[in-house]
């Protein structure tokens, strides 16, 4: 057999189920049972019945999962991926950040560990930034660890004060307001659409800023031909697969996450095979990041 009818045939022997993020390598899609963001990859965490969960992304998620689903074994493919944004801030920096703005509540993006997740009221994705700090009715909040999201989130709310930690991802700072003034210019029929972890400067120029799966319903419903794609380029591999028809551009050719792409279907194999590289968090740290994080679930 190979490498993917092995992995299918451990799946049903084990009742395994794969969860695999968008900027992951293309192939793994094929023994995936689930495809997308990190929100909707915490919500299937939190449905499947499944006895193990195999997380084709980084660290921060497989985490995430674990603490959704903590009867669950959750296994991390690769144990080298990790993410450069949830590395900015542990939970000393957090306590620091916190202490210099007492009194006022603070929102985690999921790109974040447990331990940072545990000392939050709330946790959020880049699906949902918005509506998360509407929710706590709060004049100001304070947003870790990506300063772009959260200053985006204030741009488009208006009415409330995002105070930000400044972590950022090494990716999407890659893309500049001149790579979109100069895709404006070279492909004027086309829609620019980016991730609001690109920097405010660029989100302004776009015509759509939204989550990975934001961009990947944008280009499945809209009438448009031809679109510039503003995110890693996993999207964009997904998006010229799904609908050919349509011209689907990278606006930089390096846009690559190279922490997600770690995970090989022979590591997906391997992991599952041995049931190696479990994902473990302490009962009092997991409980109170589970707290954060159902509270997003449930406003969403």
């Amino acid at each position: 057999m190979n490498i993917t009818d092995k992995i299918l045939e451990l799946k049903r022997e084990k009742n395994a189920c794969i969860l695999a993020h968008c900027y992951q390598n293309v192939e793994i899609d094929e023994v995936a049972d689930f495809v997308g963001d990190s929100l909707y990859l915490s919500r299937m965490a939190a449905k499947t019945d499944a006895d193990i969960i195999v997380f084709a992304g980084v660290f921060f998620m497989a985490q995430t999962a674990k603490i959704i689903s903590p009867d669950k074994k959750v296994l991390l493919p690769n144990k080298n991926s990790g993410c450069v944004m949830a590395n900015m801030i542990n939970k000393t920096q957090l306590k620091e950040f916190k202490e210099k703005h007492p009194d006022i509540p603070v929102v985690c993006y999921v790109n974040s560990t447990a331990e940072v997740k545990a000392l939050c009221d709330i946790c959020c994705t880049s699906a949902n930034a918005e509506k998360i700090i509407k929710s706590l009715n709060a004049k100001e909040v304070l947003f870790v660890p990506d300063t772009h999201l959260g200053k985006w989130s204030e741009f488009q709310l208006k009415s409330t004060k995002v105070t930000t930690y400044p972590g950022f991802c090494p990716t999407h700072l890659k893309i500049t307001k001149e790579d979109v003034l100069s895709a404006r210019e070279k492909y004027p029929n086309s829609k620019i659409l980016v991730h609001p972890e690109c920097h405010i400067e660029v989100s302004k120029l776009a015509d759509y800023v939204g989550s990975t799966s934001g961009i990947m319903n944008y280009v499945k419903e809209s009438d448009e031909h031809s679109f510039v794609i503003g995110t890693e380029q996993g999207v964009v591999d997904r998006l010229k697969r799904d609908y050919p028809k349509k011209e689907l551009i990278p606006i930089k050719e390096d846009l690559v996450c190279y922490n997600m792409k770690f995970n090989t279907l022979e590591d997906i194999y391997e992991s599952l095979l041995h049931e190696q590289h479990e994902i473990t968090v302490e009962k009092e740290i997991a409980d109170k990041a589970r707290n954060c994080i159902t509270k997003m679930l449930e406003v969403v």
